[in-house]
């Protein structure tokens, strides 16, 4: 692998851990037009168990700003553990995910862990999300 071949690659890495931050910061800030600009526009897979399954990023963000954006309600996203293979213009990853929520109203509070199996495309020079599958191994309520 050549020298910038090698800085491409790490770019990329960067930009796709910049991205996924981007996105679970966004969720936790209640952000919804920042959420919806980490996904590539059109037909998408976004899977999230019982959350649901979305094929576009408007359906996806409609039902999370009717569950999570009141001021009642705490989210804290923490991704960790990168796994990230990029093959040109297109990534696959694999991150931990730790959740907290609060209900600030009742003090009721879940904690989740899981992972995410993303799958990532660079379009117009941007990295974003095209397929994301959570899967859950643990929750407490």
């Amino acid at each position: 692998m050549t020298l910038e071949e090698r800085v491409k690659r790490l770019e990329a890495l960067e930009d796709i851990r910049q991205l996924k931050h981007r996105y679970l910061n966004a969720c936790d800030l209640k952000e919804v037009e920042s959420i919806k600009d980490c996904f590539a526009e059109g037909e998408i897979h976004i899977d999230y168990g019982p959350v649901g399954l979305f094929k576009d990023r408007d359906s996806f963000t409609g039902l999370f700003q009717e569950m999570a954006c009141h001021d009642h309600v705490i989210d804290l996203h923490h991704g960790a553990n990168p796994e990230i293979e990029v093959d040109g213009e297109q990534a696959t990853a694999r991150w931990a995910l730790y959740y907290f929520n609060i209900n600030g109203d009742t003090g009721a509070t879940r904690q989740l862990g899981g992972f995410y199996q993303d799958e990532y495309r660079r379009i117009d020079g941007s990295w974003k999300i095209v397929k994301t599958v959570f899967k859950a191994h643990s929750i407490s309520e």
